[in-house]
């Protein structure tokens, strides 16, 4: 029969056990003011959600597997909100929780409180978003971005605070230089970081999009496309070399610009032909060109 018990306060999770604490502070409670710091059972009702929240979609499967575990268990980890008024506080980090407990009809939440700015919440919120283990490579970079460019911190600091070498910081950064396109197919699982971090040093948009096309058509490894990249760098293209302007084109070239008021361009060709290409910037200007050719 102790046993039974004993599993039972288990399955209740955190929140049995706040219970059974004389310790227990309620956020109604008078001392209320005193429970930063605490760990306490908070009704969801006087819990708003965090608005710099950088996730947006919570799969709903996920979700409700998530409300069914609490349902069994409890929830295990407390979510960590911010006291922002007498009987009210704010979600820092545990949304999925926080969601998941309501969905199941629970009335309260055990949450830890702590005290925290606007920008110190921005980023607790997104150093919780960079740690979960299913966002998309694109997500990540987009999240760092974020942290370098609101909080304004450094690619070092950055590697600090989220617990990852500068390196691999580095690497996440660079995917947003590549397209859109190829940053979607990212997303949607079509290509892999890897893929793209093979992709970062394609300079020109149009071979980046030959070479995505060229993945998925052959569904190339990421081996297989750093030897294409390496291919396509290492190809040189000949360029035709441009004919010589004889000694007495080049003598006059800068008198007949003076004259013109622009610099002219002289071209001319393997059989000794040639034209000459004079520019000009507005109809006014055209309008003086062709009075001084009459």
């Amino acid at each position: 029969m102790a046993k039974a018990t004993k599993k039972q306060a288990l399955g209740r999770g955190l929140s049995a056990l706040l219970q059974e604490s004389s310790s227990v502070i309620s956020a109604s409670d008078k001392n209320a003011d005193k429970v930063v710091g605490s760990i306490i059972e908070i009704e969801l009702d006087l819990i708003d959600v965090n608005p710099y929240q950088p996730r947006t979609y919570f799969d709903e499967e996920s979700l409700r597997e998530l409300a069914s575990s609490i349902r069994e268990l409890g929830v295990i980890q407390p979510i960590t909100v911010r006291k922002i008024d007498k009987d009210k506080f704010q979600l820092v980090s545990g949304e999925r929780r926080f969601r998941a407990s309501k969905l199941i009809g629970n009335k309260t939440v055990p949450a830890y409180i702590r005290l925290a700015n606007d920008q110190e919440m921005l980023e607790m919120a997104l150093v919780e978003n960079i740690q979960r283990k299913n966002l998309d490579p694109i997500e990540v970079a987009l999240s760092y971005q974020r942290l370098i460019d609101e909080i304004q911190l450094t690619q070092e600091e950055l590697s600090t605070r989220v617990g990852k070498k500068r390196s691999t910081v580095t690497n996440y950064l660079r995917l947003l230089k590549l397209d859109p396109i190829l940053q979607t197919g990212m997303r949607d699982g079509f290509i892999s970081m890897g893929h793209g971090r093979a992709m970062i040093n394609v300079e020109n948009t149009e071979d980046q999009l030959a070479i995505y096309e060229k993945i998925l058509r052959e569904k190339l490894s990421v081996r297989q496309t750093e030897d294409l990249v390496k291919s396509l760098k290492s190809a040189t293209v000949v360029k035709p070399k441009k004919k010589q302007v004889p000694a007495f084109i080049k003598s006059s070239i800068k008198d007949i610009s003076e004259y013109f008021g622009h610099k002219i361009d002289v071209s001319v060709s393997t059989n000794g032909k040639g034209k000459i290409s004079i520019p000009f910037h507005s109809e006014e200007d055209f309008n003086r060109i062709k009075n001084l050719l009459k």
